[in-house]
């Protein structure tokens, strides 16, 4: 039986390699590769952590593009325990046809208060196409929303990947300054774009557009309430993926419920039938139960259950001892 190795992401400290580790079999078996693999297993090799995949059959180029996608995968390669009279473990590198539509590094040069691991964020975004209709479809056809957008890594991450993005944010700071960011990004990487700017002043919000003819993709950044979500993505289409992450900073009996009973009904009918909704939500104040039954309880999206998505809840430093993901899709 062929077998396949994979390398977990090198990370900055042992924290975020601990998370890497972690993610990483959920998101190799939920990608379109992990159908073809009975069995996954960590394996160490020169103080490096690897995965060993045992495929039923050989990857196809699409798999193999998809592979470079993954967010906690550095590298893939032919395992061999043996050839001919030499004793492996033998690797061969595999060529993984993946070309980013943007710089890399848009999604980890921007620096700002609270931002969330740029790996985790990434790994949120791959797992709302894993999890829908649209995993086969290439990502330069879907349309991937924050509602919660912040300093606009889940928007960055998706435009590498060759989505497009929009976000609403209702800090203007925040917004505004996602909005600068990216125009100075742009220009300092010589990268053609059109952009304009948009005051709703009767809203007391404003809009950002950018439009990048080399590549075809739209990124909307707006500052407004979730409330005026649907008015603020109005010239943008519907999104296939709703892609956040809920504040952890307030309690979840009170602010988070509240934020959440608003904010569901208004993301299922912004989703796209067969879309994926996906958040992640500090566990040790709400348990995944709890969420779940809450979240059934305000809208009508499939909540996906199994090992893989019940195996997600890891920790994030001593403040947040759990943080889990929770992924619904609309029928």
């Amino acid at each position: 039986m062929n077998k396949l190795l994979v390398q977990i992401a090198p990370q900055r400290s042992t924290q975020y390699l601990a998370l890497a580790s972690h993610l990483a079999p959920i998101e190799l078996q939920l990608s379109g590769a992990g159908k073809f693999l009975s069995a996954v297993e960590p394996l160490t090799l020169c103080q490096q952590p690897y995965l060993v995949c045992e495929l039923t059959q050989p990857l196809t180029h699409v798999q193999l593009a998809e592979l470079e996608t993954l967010a906690t995968v550095a590298g893939v390669f032919d395992y061999f325990d043996q050839l001919g009279d030499v004793e492996g473990p033998l690797l061969r590198p595999l060529e993984t046809p993946f070309s980013p539509f943007l710089p890399a590094d848009l999604i980890s040069t921007r620096r700002y208060t609270g931002k969330t691991n740029e790996l985790f964020t990434h790994f949120l975004v791959n797992l709302a196409k894993f999890s829908s209709d649209f995993a086969d479809v290439d990502w330069s056809k879907l349309h991937v929303f924050d509602p919660l957008a912040g300093g606009g890594t889940t928007l960055f991450t998706a435009l590498v990947l060759g989505a497009h993005a929009a976000g609403v944010e209702q800090n203007k700071k925040s917004a505004h300054g996602t909005a600068t960011f990216l125009k100075k990004y742009l220009q300092d990487q010589r990268i053609k774009f059109a952009h304009k700017e948009e005051n709703l002043n009767k809203k007391k919000a404003a809009r950002w557009w950018f439009e990048l003819p080399e590549t075809g993709q739209k990124c909307l950044i707006a500052k407004g309430e979730i409330s005026q979500s649907a008015e603020l993505l109005a010239g943008f289409k519907k999104p296939h993926f709703i892609v956040a992450d809920l504040p952890y900073g307030i309690q979840h009996k009170g602010g988070l419920d509240e934020l959440l009973s608003t904010a569901l009904p208004i993301w299922q009918n912004i989703l796209r039938p067969g879309g994926t909704l996906v958040f992640a939500w500090d566990a040790t104040r709400s348990t995944r139960k709890q969420m779940v039954e809450f979240v059934e309880s305000v809208c009508d999206l499939t909540i996906l259950k199994g090992e893989l998505y019940e195996g997600i809840a890891h920790q994030v430093d001593r403040a947040i001892k759990r943080r889990d993901v929770l992924v619904a899709r609309k029928p």
